[in-house]
């Protein structure tokens, strides 16, 4: 009786609850979301954390096209895995980070990054504000870096042996560790020749200035840096000579063929003549092009469009060797290996126009392929190297190495400090934020500490890995630290021992190992401070 007693428009009022948020959304919130976040990262950090070290393990992935990817490169493993988390996703972004900014540390940037989230669980179940964690992991970092300049030597990067230690360590935890020094060698090489001076900076341009060319077969071994380029075409013509001894080389991006319409051409003939003009005026129109291409009297043309069968024949008369459709990639390095400009209208051409710093043009068939060779180049700043090896997995780990490599010989050129490695940095990166954090007298303290704690990750994995005692060794190498006089002692990832890594020559490049700390501690504070997360679901998923 009583409901009846209310007044009309009050009842109405009283309905459902108001929805705001579309009601196919998954909504988590408050600690449930953070507690989720952190177990994310540490789901992602578990499945990479074996191929850490020297003893590591490789990854074998099946990708969704039934390719398959064999490795311990903590980014190719994460870029082939389908994730669904939104933390795990952020995750995994950092590996590619750290990959494409360095080149490498893209394991050791994930294993430490999950760490940290953990060591900040036990705060957020206590209620410690998400606020506090974060100012304090950020003034660890300040410390953190601070340490490594401290503990940084200077290398000379002109100094092949210094280098090769160093690159040596990248690749001690590789697959090609067990080829000495070849990579490294090559990876030197490499670098070397595509570093200019730009405005008064050092410009090393990996990307697009090295390729790469995999060829499956011969042996690991028969893997060179060409003074030069190779590209994998043939003369469009067989009557075309092959070599030729210091070629004056032409580059062009435009078509060696009458004008084609993009999409379709009508042409009106009003006299029975005009088929013919018509036709006269293509051959005219080529004809012209060769005259001047002809005129610089040059050996090889290469250009990235189509060579017609007319323009074929005067070429051919004027004993020039043609190459057509290269990739403009291809174009712009044989531009910087032979010192060509690459011209659009054959009517610009001009002497200075002309490559002639190629020593050799040759057409080398390796396999059941034809390479062309721009070889025996004079200070080629552009160059091809050539992997030769069993099978394509092999290859693709290989060349997956030799990128790693080549970033971290780019680093030091661009900074030549080092850093030692095996977990002797992250252990005196410790130990200075454990000193710090008696300073310290706010609630900031603990956090301090446990970050300091989550550092000694690196070296316990290590450990892991090669199946050591951990507990001991671990209480050894703190000892060492606690000192403060022994920074350089790590852990010896193939006999789970304590060494100096001096002696051992374990050496990272400054800018990768800060590179892999920043992402790290800025990514956990990032994930730190979700405190709401708001999926909405596909029709799929319903």
């Amino acid at each position: 009786q009583r409901e009846g007693s209310r007044p009309k428009n009050h009842s109405t009022t009283m309905q459902s609850p108001v929805l705001v948020l579309n009601t196919n959304t998954k909504r988590e919130q408050g600690r449930k979301a953070q507690l989720g976040n952190i177990e994310a990262a540490k789901a992602v950090a578990s499945i990479i954390r074996t191929t850490l070290g020297p003893r590591s393990m490789l990854k074998m992935i099946l990708d969704p096209m039934g390719g398959l990817v064999m490795t311990n490169d903590g980014n190719a493993i994460l870029r082939e895995i389908d994730v669904s988390h939104p933390a795990a996703k952020s995750m995994i972004e950092l590996s590619r980070t750290q990959d494409e900014e360095v080149g490498d540390g893209t394991t050791s940037v994930i294993v430490l990054a999950g760490e940290m989230l953990t060591v900040a669980k036990p705060f957020l179940e206590e209620n410690m504000h998400p606020r506090t964690i974060v100012m304090s992991y950020i003034k660890a970092m300040d410390t953190a870096m601070e340490t490594l300049d401290k503990i940084a030597v200077k290398v000379d990067p002109t100094d092949e042996k210094e280098m090769i230690k160093v690159i040596r360590t990248t690749l001690g935890t590789k697959f090609v560790k067990r080829f000495g020094d070849l990579i490294p060698k090559i990876a030197i090489e490499a670098v070397r020749k595509v570093s200019v001076e730009e405005m008064k900076t050092k410009v090393i341009d990996i990307k697009r200035f090295i390729r790469v060319e995999k060829i499956p077969g011969g042996m690991l071994e028969e893997s060179e840096v060409l003074n030069g380029i190779a590209v994998s075409k043939d003369v469009v013509n067989p009557n075309m000579s092959r070599r030729v001894v210091n070629p004056r080389i032409v580059l062009l991006d435009c078509p060696l063929e009458y004008k084609k319409g993009e999409s379709q051409t009508n042409l009106e003939f009003t006299k029975d003549m005009d088929f013919e003009q018509a036709l006269r005026m293509e051959e005219a129109y080529i004809q012209q092009m060769c005259k001047d291409i002809i005129k610089m009297k040059p050996t090889v043309v290469c250009t990235e469009k189509g060579v017609s069968d007319y323009a074929q024949h005067f070429l051919i008369k004027a004993g020039i060797s043609v190459l057509r459709r290269l990739r403009k990639m291809d174009n712009n390095r044989i531009a910087r290996a032979v010192g060509a400009t690459i011209i659009n209208d054959p009517s610009d051409l001009k002497e200075e126009y002309v490559g002639k710093k190629c020593g050799l043009f040759e057409i080398r068939k390796i396999g059941d392929e034809y390479f062309t060779y721009f070889d025996q180049c004079k200070e080629p700043k552009a160059c091809s190297i050539l992997l030769r090896g069993a099978g394509k997995d092999v290859l693709n780990e290989i060349e997956r190495n030799l990128q790693d490599a080549m970033h971290v010989a780019r680093q030091l050129h661009m900074d030549p400090r080092v850093l030692p490695g095996g977990g002797a940095t992250e252990m005196a990166v410790a130990q200075a934020l454990i000193r710090k954090a008696k300073t310290i007298k706010t609630t900031e303290q603990r956090p301090f500490e446990a970050l300091a704690a989550a550092f000694e990750v690196i070296p316990r994995t290590l450990m892991e890995n090669c199946g050591c005692k951990i507990i001991r060794v671990m209480t050894e190498l703190r000892a060492k630290h606690a000192e403060g006089k022994e920074m350089y002692w790590g852990v010896n990832g193939n006999t789970g021992e304590i060494e100096d890594m001096r002696k051992l020559a374990v050496l990272q490049p400054i800018s990768v190992k800060m590179q892999t700390l920043k992402t790290a501690i800025e990514s956990s504070c990032m994930l730190l401070r979700i405190d709401d997360i708001v999926s909405g679901l596909t029709n799929k998923e319903q």
